[in-house]
């Protein structure tokens, strides 16, 4: 129970920091382009990396506090740093077939989804 406690603070605190940065780059680019969802996918990449790194290499840490900063915390700023870790582990292994279908199948399919999610909706 405390573990899925951790869980639901840790994804507060990653969606809260989400829309916060996000907001602020918006603000501060003054475009139309997407820029604060930009940086933050940026930067949870960078984020995701560092501490996976730090995980595996330096912090000898319960496996449950992983959990919790990166599918918590990480999961609730991006998961668009999950993916592009999964993808990365794909061309690590040399499973590029997997990588390019990961990659233009998320894409490819998310925005079909999208469209007929949005299909639906008007239509109800």
């Amino acid at each position: 129970m405390q573990k899925l406690f951790l869980l639901f603070i840790a994804g507060g605190l990653g969606s809260l920091s989400r829309y916060t940065l996000a907001g602020l780059v918006q603000r501060l680019a003054g475009t139309s382009f997407p820029a604060g969802t930009f940086a933050v996918n940026c930067l949870g990449c960078f984020l995701f990396g560092l501490v996976w790194s730090l995980f595996e290499d330096r912090l000898s840490l319960p496996p449950e506090m992983r959990v919790i900063v990166l599918t918590g915390f990480m999961g609730a700023f991006t998961t668009f740093s999950t993916y592009i870790f999964e993808t990365a582990n794909l061309i690590s292994a040399s499973q590029w077939v997997y990588a390019v279908a990961n990659c233009a199948g998320q894409l490819v399919v998310g925005l079909v989804f999208l469209w007929i999610g949005l299909s639906l909706g008007r239509l109800v």
